[in-house]
């Protein structure tokens, strides 16, 4: 944050809200009353890509408490010759009680649109470089705090394939993580109002299982007004605090690294080329979070089929098929599973492009980028 342009905010390292640059007001389209807000933003460098990208997801880490709430936002050059608006890619904060949390849909245009956390340029066209905004709002006269301390984006150009040959070895054969297990299905027809319950809860249960092999997460007076009665409480907490209110769902990819960052650990969306990069990450003890829809066919021993989900992967056996954590199972009991390799990078690869969720500490650094491949982490 030392280079860009800023209006009241400060920082190196973080980015603080230093003073107001002046004031908003903002009428929360799912609720409550307008409010008068004071903010502070930031403006990044141009950041120049390399290629022609189609798709852009931003993430973030930081601490939006009480009385605060941050928006982050992206234009883009066009193949066209032009810079795009600024376009809304989040409204976030830590908990509910002043806002409420949400993408923001009917931004389409001539050069792109957002379909939730994801930028996609209009067919025929691709962006070259980029720049993020992120404005800090807090209620005039309150001193709260909130904090950016990371800030970030992917961009990419997803070839256009029929085949996906498996990859070879990455070095983790034989690797497996200690990650605790969560089933989503155990959530089943809690709290409705998120996202329906845990049926639909599988990115904040990966994101928890992920958060407590670090030893993080939730304290139990954070989820105190969790029913009792229910299990593994933190999965609820999770749900409510990455529930997207325009999506209406839990499943913001964004969002649920930002929870994470809430814990003291980095986080951040992008995507991996193939198993054998993800493999990088295991040895170096990071459990991934990876998102895929398939058919029940396509992934043996899945046994369900499924328009969009997430699950950790925490290892590989030692022939190289996959350990995932897979929510999607009757009990935490059943979520540890072996997916065949060329299976489920196929699926993984060809509905995606390879989009994962990448949560660590900082006592826990990244892998070396792949070498003479365009660095994605």
């Amino acid at each position: 944050f030392a280079q860009g342009g800023d209006e009241g905010t400060a920082g190196a390292a973080t980015l603080r809200f230093r003073h107001a640059a002046g004031t908003f007001e903002y009428a929360d389209p799912f609720g409550g009353a307008t409010k008068t807000w004071e903010y502070a933003r930031w403006t990044s460098p141009v950041h120049q890509i390399g290629f022609g990208a189609t798709e852009l997801v931003a993430s973030w880490t930081a601490a939006a408490p009480a009385g605060s709430w941050l928006q982050v936002e992206m234009r883009a050059h066009t193949s066209t010759g032009r810079d795009t608006k600024w376009y809304v890619m989040g409204r976030w904060a830590e908990g509910d009680g002043d806002i409420h949390r949400t993408s923001v849909n009917g931004q389409r245009d001539a050069d792109g649109t957002v379909f939730t956390d994801t930028f996609v340029s209009t067919t025929g066209t691709s962006i070259s470089s980029y720049q993020l905004r992120v404005t800090l709002y807090r209620l005039p006269g309150s001193g709260a705090a909130p904090v950016v301390r990371t800030l970030g984006a992917f961009a990419s150009a997803i070839p256009d394939r029929d085949e996906f040959p498996v990859s070879p070895s990455g070095g983790a054969w034989g690797i497996e993580l200690n990650v605790p297990r969560y089933s989503q299905e155990i959530h089943k027809g809690e709290y409705p109002q998120w996202d329906g319950g845990g049926e639909a809860w599988c990115s904040p249960t990966s994101t928890s299982m992920v958060v407590a092999s670090y030893g993080r997460g939730p304290s139990p007076a954070d989820y105190a007004w969790v029913d009792p009665s229910y299990a593994d409480p933190w999965v609820d907490y999770a749900a409510r605090h990455t529930y997207d209110y325009a999506y209406e769902g839990a499943g913001n990819w964004p969002f649920n690294t930002a929870y994470a960052g809430r814990f003291g650990l980095d986080g951040f969306v992008t995507r991996l080329r193939s198993l054998t990069e993800l493999e990088r990450f295991i040895r170096a003890g990071i459990p991934i979070v990876t998102s895929q829809s398939f058919q029940a066919e396509e992934l043996p021993g899945a046994g369900y089929s499924t328009n969009g989900h997430l699950m950790v992967i925490i290892g590989f056996t030692r022939t190289g098929d996959v350990i995932a954590n897979d929510p999607a199972s009757p009990s935490n009991d059943a979520v540890r599973r072996v997916y065949p390799r060329a299976a489920f990078e196929k699926v993984w690869q060809r509905s995606t492009g390879g989009v994962v969720y990448v949560i660590h500490p900082k006592s826990r650094p990244l892998p070396p980028h792949v070498p003479g491949l365009t660095p994605n982490w």
